[in-house]
């Protein structure tokens, strides 16, 4: 993970200690914060290549500081929680988190979270294999796939690392319908702990900035029983 960039935020100081200890043998670089408001001010500061985000800040909560990073930044976010009770874990992925983990934690999976994350949101070059198209268009949608950037009817739109991930895999297949199994496994990853409520989650929360009305969808479709599909 070399010249990576992390930024970790807890207010227990010896658990930031020992992670920025461990990122740094790495070689990433590490920035450290203890209350939400000095979170933000890192985060609108500097470019960051993962947020380590605990729940239980002073001043803002980690759910709060999630939600305004999200206003400016698709940075991924890992949530860190001491409570283990589902909709601890929902809530933060409905706040724009891309993934959590609970407290106690192992660092070497810390670690290993960390690299599935950068490994899926750096540009895919795969040795053999002809360019990926840039763009991919579809009605008035258009993702900048080197840039991963969205955009409606040519006004850009904040999209997390998983929306956006999300949005694309449905693109590039319009038509086909994806079940959340598949979803789950093909955008988180096998090896994700999460559910399939977590695919829900990512999928209102797309529509929300996709659809003109979330609740009659015009690009991202629901197959009744089946799963979610991309149509115009």
């Amino acid at each position: 993970m070399a010249e990576k960039r992390a930024l970790v935020v807890d207010d227990e100081k010896l658990i930031v200690k020992g992670i920025r200890f461990s990122l740094e043998q790495d070689n990433m670089k590490v920035d450290c914060a203890y209350d939400g408001e000095e979170a933000l001010e890192y985060a609108r500061a500097n470019q960051y290549d993962i947020i380590l985000l605990d729940v239980m800040l002073p001043k803002l909560t980690g759910f709060e500081v999630c939600q305004q990073i999200r206003e400016f930044s698709a940075v991924p976010i890992i949530m860190l929680t001491a409570k283990g009770e589902d909709m601890d874990k929902i809530l933060g992925l409905e706040y724009g988190a891309d993934d959590y983990i609970t407290k106690p934690f192992n660092i070497l999976e810390v670690k290993a979270r960390i690299k599935a994350i950068m490994r899926r949101t750096e540009p895919k070059r795969i040795m053999g294999e002809a360019p990926a198209a840039k763009t991919v268009e579809r009605g008035d949608v258009r993702l900048d796939r080197e840039g991963r950037r969205a955009f409606i009817a040519g006004k850009e739109i904040s999209l997390t690392a998983k929306e956006f991930e999300l949005l694309e895999l449905l693109m590039l297949n319009p038509d086909r319908v994806y079940s959340r199994e598949s979803l789950l496994k093909l955008v988180w990853g096998a090896d994700y702990p999460g559910d399939v409520r977590t695919v829900d989650v990512h999928i209102r929360r797309l529509r929300e900035k996709v659809e003109v009305n979330p609740s009659e969808p015009r690009y991202v479709h629901t197959k009744w029983g089946v799963g979610y599909y991309f149509q115009v």
